[in-house]
Protein backbone atom coordinates (compact mmCIF):
# COMPACT_ATOMS: atom_id res chain seq x y z
CA UNK A 1 0.00 0.00 0.00
CA UNK A 2 1.61 3.43 -0.84
CA UNK A 3 0.86 6.84 0.52
CA UNK A 4 0.79 10.17 -0.53
CA UNK A 5 3.92 12.43 -0.51
CA UNK A 6 2.52 15.18 1.03
CA UNK A 7 -0.56 15.14 3.85
CA UNK A 8 -3.18 17.10 3.17
CA UNK A 9 -3.30 19.61 6.28
CA UNK A 10 -1.83 23.08 6.42
CA UNK A 11 1.74 21.50 6.81
CA UNK A 12 1.05 19.11 3.72
CA UNK A 13 0.07 21.57 1.42
CA UNK A 14 3.18 24.81 2.34
CA UNK A 15 5.51 21.75 1.96
CA UNK A 16 4.20 20.95 -1.70
CA UNK A 17 3.99 24.84 -2.15
CA UNK A 18 7.68 25.24 -1.02
CA UNK A 19 8.48 22.03 -3.28
CA UNK A 20 7.20 23.66 -6.29
CA UNK A 21 7.27 27.28 -5.76
CA UNK A 22 9.30 28.16 -8.46
CA UNK A 23 6.80 26.66 -10.63
CA UNK A 24 3.85 28.97 -8.62
CA UNK A 25 5.91 31.92 -8.85
CA UNK A 26 6.43 32.09 -12.52
CA UNK A 27 3.25 30.81 -13.61
CA UNK A 28 1.38 32.96 -11.05
CA UNK A 29 3.86 36.50 -12.27
CA UNK A 30 3.05 35.51 -15.67
CA UNK A 31 -0.66 35.10 -15.13
CA UNK A 32 -0.64 38.58 -13.22
CA UNK A 33 1.83 40.10 -16.03
CA UNK A 34 -0.44 39.12 -19.08
CA UNK A 35 -4.06 39.83 -17.56
CA UNK A 36 -2.53 43.25 -16.76
CA UNK A 37 -1.45 44.60 -19.94
CA UNK A 38 -4.70 42.16 -21.38
CA UNK A 39 -6.79 44.49 -19.24
CA UNK A 40 -5.53 47.60 -20.88
CA UNK A 41 -6.20 46.48 -24.73
CA UNK A 42 -10.00 46.29 -23.77
CA UNK A 43 -11.78 49.56 -24.19
CA UNK A 44 -13.09 51.98 -21.57
CA UNK A 45 -17.14 52.23 -21.27
CA UNK A 46 -18.82 54.44 -19.50
CA UNK A 47 -21.64 54.13 -18.54
CA UNK A 48 -25.07 56.20 -18.32
CA UNK A 49 -28.76 55.55 -16.82
CA UNK A 50 -32.28 57.20 -16.83
CA UNK A 51 -34.64 55.53 -13.99
CA UNK A 52 -38.06 55.63 -14.72
CA UNK A 53 -41.32 54.95 -13.26
CA UNK A 54 -44.52 53.83 -15.32
CA UNK A 55 -47.77 55.52 -14.82
CA UNK A 56 -51.04 53.78 -14.50
CA UNK A 57 -52.69 56.05 -17.46
CA UNK A 58 -54.27 54.33 -20.31
CA UNK A 59 -57.18 56.27 -20.88
CA UNK A 60 -56.56 59.87 -20.80
CA UNK A 61 -60.50 61.17 -20.48
CA UNK A 62 -61.36 58.76 -17.67
CA UNK A 63 -58.38 59.56 -15.88
CA UNK A 64 -59.01 63.52 -16.19
CA UNK A 65 -62.69 63.48 -16.27
CA UNK A 66 -64.30 64.70 -12.63
CA UNK A 67 -66.96 62.33 -12.74
CA UNK A 68 -66.19 59.58 -10.73
CA UNK A 69 -68.26 57.30 -12.25
CA UNK A 70 -65.47 57.41 -15.34
CA UNK A 71 -62.27 58.45 -13.57
CA UNK A 72 -60.31 54.51 -13.45
CA UNK A 73 -56.72 55.57 -11.76
CA UNK A 74 -55.47 58.47 -10.62
CA UNK A 75 -52.97 59.88 -13.21
CA UNK A 76 -50.24 60.67 -11.06
CA UNK A 77 -50.15 57.04 -9.41
CA UNK A 78 -47.14 55.06 -10.19
CA UNK A 79 -47.29 51.96 -11.83
CA UNK A 80 -46.94 48.44 -9.81
CA UNK A 81 -45.00 45.51 -11.07
CA UNK A 82 -47.46 44.62 -14.04
CA UNK A 83 -47.10 48.06 -15.74
CA UNK A 84 -43.06 48.18 -14.99
CA UNK A 85 -42.89 44.36 -17.20
CA UNK A 86 -45.05 46.11 -19.65
CA UNK A 87 -42.56 49.09 -19.66
CA UNK A 88 -39.81 47.09 -20.63
CA UNK A 89 -41.67 45.20 -23.17
CA UNK A 90 -41.86 48.24 -25.02
CA UNK A 91 -38.67 49.54 -24.48
CA UNK A 92 -36.97 46.12 -26.05
CA UNK A 93 -39.13 46.38 -29.07
CA UNK A 94 -38.15 46.46 -32.28
CA UNK A 95 -39.47 50.51 -32.89
CA UNK A 96 -37.48 51.73 -30.70
CA UNK A 97 -34.96 49.49 -31.47
CA UNK A 98 -34.11 50.46 -35.25
CA UNK A 99 -34.86 54.16 -34.15
CA UNK A 100 -32.24 54.09 -31.69
CA UNK A 101 -29.95 52.44 -34.31
CA UNK A 102 -30.70 54.76 -37.47
CA UNK A 103 -30.26 57.94 -35.10
CA UNK A 104 -27.03 57.35 -33.91
CA UNK A 105 -25.46 55.47 -36.49
CA UNK A 106 -24.66 52.71 -34.40
CA UNK A 107 -23.99 50.68 -37.43
CA UNK A 108 -20.67 52.84 -38.11
CA UNK A 109 -20.45 53.76 -33.80
CA UNK A 110 -20.02 50.17 -33.43
CA UNK A 111 -17.22 49.97 -36.13
CA UNK A 112 -19.18 47.11 -37.77
CA UNK A 113 -18.47 46.15 -42.00
CA UNK A 114 -21.77 47.33 -43.60
CA UNK A 115 -20.93 44.71 -46.48
CA UNK A 116 -20.85 41.92 -44.37
CA UNK A 117 -23.34 39.07 -44.88
CA UNK A 118 -24.64 39.24 -41.08
CA UNK A 119 -23.95 42.72 -40.39
CA UNK A 120 -27.19 42.71 -38.85
CA UNK A 121 -27.16 40.27 -36.55
CA UNK A 122 -23.65 41.95 -35.25
CA UNK A 123 -25.22 44.99 -34.65
CA UNK A 124 -28.38 43.44 -32.85
CA UNK A 125 -25.30 41.66 -30.21
CA UNK A 126 -23.51 45.05 -29.99
CA UNK A 127 -26.80 46.63 -28.68
CA UNK A 128 -28.16 43.93 -26.45
CA UNK A 129 -24.04 43.88 -24.64
CA UNK A 130 -24.48 47.90 -24.31
CA UNK A 131 -28.02 48.53 -23.76
CA UNK A 132 -29.76 47.07 -20.98
CA UNK A 133 -33.75 47.76 -19.58
CA UNK A 134 -34.46 45.77 -16.16
CA UNK A 135 -36.88 46.62 -13.32
CA UNK A 136 -34.82 47.60 -9.89
CA UNK A 137 -36.12 46.44 -6.14
CA UNK A 138 -38.48 49.61 -6.03
CA UNK A 139 -40.75 48.61 -8.95
CA UNK A 140 -38.96 51.57 -11.28
CA UNK A 141 -37.55 50.49 -14.24
CA UNK A 142 -33.55 51.05 -15.54
CA UNK A 143 -32.41 52.24 -18.82
CA UNK A 144 -28.61 51.36 -18.85
CA UNK A 145 -26.28 52.11 -21.98
CA UNK A 146 -22.28 51.38 -22.17
CA UNK A 147 -20.57 53.15 -24.64
CA UNK A 148 -17.19 54.37 -25.34
CA UNK A 149 -17.96 57.70 -25.35
CA UNK A 150 -19.85 59.48 -21.93
CA UNK A 151 -21.60 61.96 -24.10
CA UNK A 152 -22.82 58.86 -26.51
CA UNK A 153 -24.41 57.06 -23.74
CA UNK A 154 -26.25 59.93 -22.12
CA UNK A 155 -27.82 60.48 -25.46
CA UNK A 156 -28.89 56.98 -26.04
CA UNK A 157 -30.01 56.96 -22.97
CA UNK A 158 -31.98 59.83 -22.58
CA UNK A 159 -33.58 59.42 -26.30
CA UNK A 160 -34.79 55.42 -25.64
CA UNK A 161 -36.43 57.29 -22.94
CA UNK A 162 -38.55 59.81 -24.64
CA UNK A 163 -39.07 57.10 -27.27
CA UNK A 164 -41.01 54.96 -24.43
CA UNK A 165 -43.53 57.90 -24.69
CA UNK A 166 -43.93 58.52 -28.11
CA UNK A 167 -44.26 54.99 -28.83
CA UNK A 168 -46.74 53.81 -26.23
CA UNK A 169 -49.16 56.91 -27.12
CA UNK A 170 -48.35 55.26 -31.36
CA UNK A 171 -50.19 52.48 -30.17
CA UNK A 172 -52.75 53.58 -27.89
CA UNK A 173 -53.72 56.51 -30.35
CA UNK A 174 -53.88 53.83 -33.07
CA UNK A 175 -56.81 52.18 -31.15
CA UNK A 176 -58.24 55.22 -29.70
CA UNK A 177 -58.30 56.58 -33.72
CA UNK A 178 -60.10 53.90 -34.66
CA UNK A 179 -62.85 53.95 -31.72
CA UNK A 180 -63.20 57.31 -32.27
CA UNK A 181 -64.00 56.94 -35.80
CA UNK A 182 -66.77 53.93 -34.62
CA UNK A 183 -68.61 56.26 -32.66
CA UNK A 184 -68.29 59.45 -34.62
CA UNK A 185 -70.32 57.37 -36.83
CA UNK A 186 -72.85 56.23 -34.34
CA UNK A 187 -72.95 59.43 -32.87
CA UNK A 188 -73.96 61.00 -35.92
CA UNK A 189 -76.19 58.25 -37.55
CA UNK A 190 -78.39 59.17 -33.97
CA UNK A 191 -78.50 62.65 -34.10
CA UNK A 192 -79.68 62.16 -37.73
CA UNK A 193 -82.43 60.07 -36.77
CA UNK A 194 -83.14 61.92 -33.93
CA UNK A 195 -83.86 65.33 -36.46
CA UNK A 196 -86.13 62.97 -38.61
CA UNK A 197 -87.99 61.97 -35.78
CA UNK A 198 -88.46 65.52 -34.42
CA UNK A 199 -89.09 66.58 -37.87
CA UNK A 200 -92.35 64.51 -38.28
CA UNK A 201 -93.24 65.26 -34.94
CA UNK A 202 -93.64 68.90 -35.97
CA UNK A 203 -95.42 67.91 -38.52
CA UNK A 204 -98.22 66.51 -36.68
CA UNK A 205 -97.74 68.99 -33.65
CA UNK A 206 -98.98 71.42 -37.28
CA UNK A 207 -101.71 69.01 -37.96
CA UNK A 208 -103.00 70.57 -34.31
CA UNK A 209 -101.74 67.79 -31.96
CA UNK A 210 -99.35 69.34 -29.58
CA UNK A 211 -100.54 67.39 -26.11
CA UNK A 212 -102.46 64.39 -27.04
CA UNK A 213 -103.50 63.20 -24.14
CA UNK A 214 -104.31 66.80 -22.20
CA UNK A 215 -106.52 68.05 -25.45
CA UNK A 216 -108.22 64.26 -25.49
CA UNK A 217 -109.54 65.15 -22.27
CA UNK A 218 -110.11 68.63 -22.80
CA UNK A 219 -112.00 68.32 -26.12
CA UNK A 220 -113.74 65.05 -25.24
CA UNK A 221 -115.43 67.53 -21.89
CA UNK A 222 -115.68 70.17 -24.50
CA UNK A 223 -117.62 68.23 -27.09
CA UNK A 224 -119.75 66.57 -24.48
CA UNK A 225 -121.14 69.98 -22.91
CA UNK A 226 -121.75 70.92 -26.56
CA UNK A 227 -124.00 68.39 -26.93
CA UNK A 228 -126.01 68.85 -23.88
CA UNK A 229 -126.40 72.36 -25.98
CA UNK A 230 -127.34 71.35 -28.08
CA UNK A 231 -124.40 73.36 -29.86
CA UNK A 232 -124.34 71.38 -32.73
CA UNK A 233 -121.55 73.57 -34.60
CA UNK A 234 -119.28 73.58 -31.96
CA UNK A 235 -119.98 69.74 -31.58
CA UNK A 236 -118.75 69.29 -34.95
CA UNK A 237 -115.92 71.88 -34.81
CA UNK A 238 -115.05 69.87 -32.15
CA UNK A 239 -115.37 66.13 -33.07
CA UNK A 240 -112.81 67.13 -36.29
CA UNK A 241 -110.75 68.19 -33.81
CA UNK A 242 -111.14 64.91 -32.20
CA UNK A 243 -110.64 63.12 -35.06
CA UNK A 244 -107.24 64.47 -36.18
CA UNK A 245 -106.32 64.02 -32.92
CA UNK A 246 -107.72 60.26 -33.05
CA UNK A 247 -105.76 60.00 -37.05
CA UNK A 248 -102.24 61.22 -35.48
CA UNK A 249 -102.47 60.64 -31.83
CA UNK A 250 -100.85 57.24 -31.92
CA UNK A 251 -98.16 58.01 -34.09
CA UNK A 252 -97.48 61.30 -31.77
CA UNK A 253 -97.40 59.14 -28.48
CA UNK A 254 -94.86 56.59 -30.18
CA UNK A 255 -92.83 59.36 -31.68
CA UNK A 256 -92.96 61.15 -28.32
CA UNK A 257 -91.37 58.11 -26.05
CA UNK A 258 -89.01 57.37 -29.12
CA UNK A 259 -87.89 60.18 -28.84
CA UNK A 260 -87.22 60.72 -25.28
CA UNK A 261 -85.47 57.71 -24.81
CA UNK A 262 -83.47 58.37 -27.89
CA UNK A 263 -82.22 62.15 -26.87
CA UNK A 264 -81.03 59.82 -23.17
CA UNK A 265 -78.89 57.59 -25.74
CA UNK A 266 -77.82 60.67 -27.84
CA UNK A 267 -76.79 62.16 -24.47
CA UNK A 268 -74.99 58.85 -23.15
CA UNK A 269 -73.51 58.87 -26.58
CA UNK A 270 -72.19 62.54 -26.58
CA UNK A 271 -69.93 61.14 -23.19
CA UNK A 272 -68.42 58.40 -24.80
CA UNK A 273 -68.04 60.20 -27.93
CA UNK A 274 -66.35 62.96 -25.94
CA UNK A 275 -63.79 60.63 -24.44
CA UNK A 276 -63.07 58.90 -27.37
CA UNK A 277 -61.79 62.63 -29.16
CA UNK A 278 -59.82 63.33 -26.25
CA UNK A 279 -57.94 60.18 -26.24
CA UNK A 280 -57.37 60.11 -29.68
CA UNK A 281 -55.98 64.06 -30.53
CA UNK A 282 -54.26 64.38 -27.37
CA UNK A 283 -51.24 62.77 -25.59
CA UNK A 284 -49.87 62.31 -22.04
CA UNK A 285 -46.40 61.34 -20.69
CA UNK A 286 -46.31 57.48 -20.14
CA UNK A 287 -43.81 57.82 -17.41
CA UNK A 288 -42.12 59.19 -14.64
CA UNK A 289 -38.83 60.12 -14.90
CA UNK A 290 -36.28 60.24 -11.32
CA UNK A 291 -33.65 60.94 -13.20
CA UNK A 292 -32.12 61.67 -16.86
CA UNK A 293 -28.72 60.21 -17.91
CA UNK A 294 -25.90 62.21 -17.40
CA UNK A 295 -22.19 61.91 -19.20
CA UNK A 296 -20.23 59.70 -17.24
CA UNK A 297 -17.12 61.09 -15.49
CA UNK A 298 -14.83 57.80 -15.29
CA UNK A 299 -15.13 54.69 -17.07
CA UNK A 300 -16.96 52.12 -15.15
CA UNK A 301 -16.10 49.42 -17.80
CA UNK A 302 -13.61 46.87 -17.56
CA UNK A 303 -12.96 46.65 -13.67
CA UNK A 304 -9.23 45.97 -14.06
CA UNK A 305 -8.04 44.84 -10.59
CA UNK A 306 -11.20 42.54 -10.88
CA UNK A 307 -9.92 41.01 -14.05
CA UNK A 308 -5.87 41.01 -12.97
CA UNK A 309 -6.87 39.11 -9.21
CA UNK A 310 -9.85 36.82 -10.47
CA UNK A 311 -7.11 35.88 -13.87
CA UNK A 312 -4.14 35.75 -11.51
CA UNK A 313 -6.29 33.65 -8.85
CA UNK A 314 -7.65 31.38 -11.45
CA UNK A 315 -3.95 30.77 -12.49
CA UNK A 316 -2.43 30.06 -9.47
CA UNK A 317 -5.16 27.52 -8.37
CA UNK A 318 -4.99 25.80 -11.99
CA UNK A 319 -1.41 25.41 -11.68
CA UNK A 320 -1.83 23.58 -8.37
CA UNK A 321 -4.19 21.35 -9.77
CA UNK A 322 -1.82 20.23 -12.35
CA UNK A 323 0.97 19.67 -10.32
CA UNK A 324 -0.87 17.67 -7.70
CA UNK A 325 -1.77 15.27 -10.65
CA UNK A 326 1.21 15.27 -12.03
CA UNK A 327 3.27 15.31 -8.89
CA UNK A 328 4.84 11.36 -8.34
CA UNK A 329 3.52 9.73 -5.43
CA UNK A 330 5.41 7.18 -3.41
Amino acid sequence: MTESKYDINSSGVLSFMGKWRNVLLSTTLLALISSLVFSFFIDDKYESSVILFPSTTTSISRALLNDENYREKDFLEFGQEEEAEQMIQILRSDEIRWQIMEKFDLMKHYQIDPEDEFKQTSLNREFDKNIDFYRTKFRSVKIEVLDRDPKYAADIANEIARLYDEVRNHMLKKVAVQALEIVEGQYKQLKTEIALMEDTLNLIRSKGVQDYETQVEVLSDQYGAALVRDNYKAARVIKSKLDTLSKFGGKYLSLDQQLEYEREKLSDLRKVYAEAKVNAESTIDQKFVVNEAKAAEKPSYPVRWLIVSVSTLATFLFTMIILIIIDPRQ
